[in-house]
């Protein structure tokens, strides 16, 4: 009895520690669970608070470009598009902003700076719609508020860095707020704002053409000349202009039939074991697309020497009279665009990327996407204005360096033959365009130079 009384015992306890074995192991199981649960949700959060803020910081450079833009903007119709894309880019500024975990009265001056940035230029804009000219003090005041947001614009890239970096983090912005977002714009610029106040008003909306696009992608295929091919001449066609002396192996990657242009991609590896990457059209067989992988460790060439070791492969391509306008270097490549020239005419739609490699000119890459769009010969008979009266149109303060025809593209697939006028104010370079048949100011770019390269925005 007393044994049977002792095994009882003996497997009452080993029911009890199992019990509590799988007790630990569910509430252990649980608590990971929990604890993984709050790491993704907090992850979310994170990430969700990142792309809040870099749309904040994108706003905000688009807000202070186009307050640039508009302090040489010299006709009512340019000056309201201008200044109805700074009411806009303000206004989703904010709404990212709200997004962000900060106590609202921590943003309370950045949101009211975004506020009555958005609608002193909404008030602006209908003036010039009612063929209004800005008065001084008007030009004053937009000279005032783009120099508040070129401070907030470093603010926001300096909490960029810290952020990128881990030195603030979301929590922590929460305490921070105030002092990081609000201190550039705390006392100066409320001062600046409150004698505008009586300007303000409610805004409900506007309609507004977009800026310029880079080149035009759709509709008819100018540039795409020749018949259909198919993929074995495609291929061909690739390893010709690799050469076919330097082609260790090519494996095709297929046929993309709902791309811009309808294409067949294929992947080579050279006799120096680089990978390539091209695409050649299906109509005309033409080089669409090509990128080398290889590494640049040294740059021994000029810029100039760059562009005219692009210019020659171009050239022998049978792609000839391009003009170098904007490049970008990086990691010691540099990205050269180039323009096609009919005559003194710089068209810049028919636009060709091309990559040079600056250790020792090789070509790395090349995309003709905006060439095979648009290339055409077209009618540069109907300039109506002298480049004289072009100029009478110009900002009284813009310094001319330089000047000459050009066609320009729209978002709405035209294009606009146009006096370029490349100029300075206040030690900042823009260029203007003006249409050399009515005589309108049609845009105007910021050129930014950098010691990596020339672009415009």
């Amino acid at each position: 009895m007393k044994k049977v009384e002792i095994k009882k015992i003996q497997v009452n306890k080993a029911y009890i520690i199992a019990s509590i074995i799988v007790f630990v192991v569910v509430i252990g199981s649980l608590i990971a669970v929990i604890v993984n649960n709050n790491k993704e949700a907090k992850t979310a959060s994170e990430n969700t608070y990142n792309m809040a803020f870099y749309q904040v910081v994108d706003y905000v450079q688009n807000v202070e470009t186009y307050l640039a833009k508009s302090l040489i903007s010299s006709t009512p119709e340019h000056g309201a598009e201008t200044l109805t894309n700074v009411w806009r880019e303000a206004n989703l500024a904010q709404a990212y902003l709200s997004q962000l975990p900060v106590e609202s009265q921590e943003l309370e001056n950045t949101e009211k700076f975004l506020n009555q940035v958005s609608d002193y230029s909404y008030s602006l804009s209908r003036k010039n719609i009612y063929n209004e000219k800005l008065s001084d003090e008007d030009l004053k005041n937009l000279k005032d508020l783009h120099n508040y947001s070129v401070e907030l614009e470093n603010t926001l890239n300096q909490l960029s860095e810290d952020i990128n970096s881990g030195r603030i983090k979301w929590g922590e912005l929460t305490n921070k707020g105030n002092v990081a977002f609000a201190q550039q714009v705390s006392t100066s610029s409320m001062d600046g704002f409150s004698n505008l106040e009586e300007n303000f008003h409610q805004y409900s909306g506007l309609i507004y053409d977009g800026a310029f696009s880079e080149h035009l992608t759709k509709g008819e295929k100018k540039g795409l000349t020749g018949d259909d091919i198919d993929e074995e001449t495609a291929k061909q066609k690739a390893i010709d202009f690799i050469g076919k002396d330097n082609v260790q192996n090519v494996e095709s990657l297929g046929f993309s039939e709902n791309a811009t242009i309808p294409e067949y991609n294929f992947s080579i590896k050279t006799n120096s074991e680089d990978s390539i990457n091209i695409s050649i059209s299906k109509k005309g067989g033409h080089i669409v697309y090509m990128n080398s992988n290889r590494n640049v460790n040294a740059e021994s060439i000029s810029q100039d020497e760059a562009n005219q070791k692009g210019k020659d492969f171009l050239n022998n391509h049978g792609i000839s009279n391009m003009k170098e306008t904007y490049y970008l270097k990086q990691d010691g490549i540099v990205t050269i665009n180039y323009a096609y020239c009919q005559g003194d005419v710089v068209v810049y739609s028919d636009l060709i990327k091309v990559k040079v490699a600056l250790d020792n000119g090789e070509i790395l890459g090349i995309e003709t996407t905006g060439y095979l769009n648009n290339h055409t010969q077209r009618d540069i008979s109907n300039v109506k204005i002298s480049k004289e009266n072009a100029k009478k149109s110009l900002n009284k303060d813009l310094e001319i360096v330089s000047e000459g025809l050009a066609i320009i593209p729209t978002e709405f697939q035209t294009e606009i033959l146009c006096y370029e006028f490349k100029g300075k104010v206040d030690d900042r370079e823009f260029l203007v365009y003006v249409n050399a048949e009515s005589g309108r100011e049609e845009d105007i770019l910021i050129i930014t130079n950098t010691p990596n390269g020339t672009l415009t925005m």
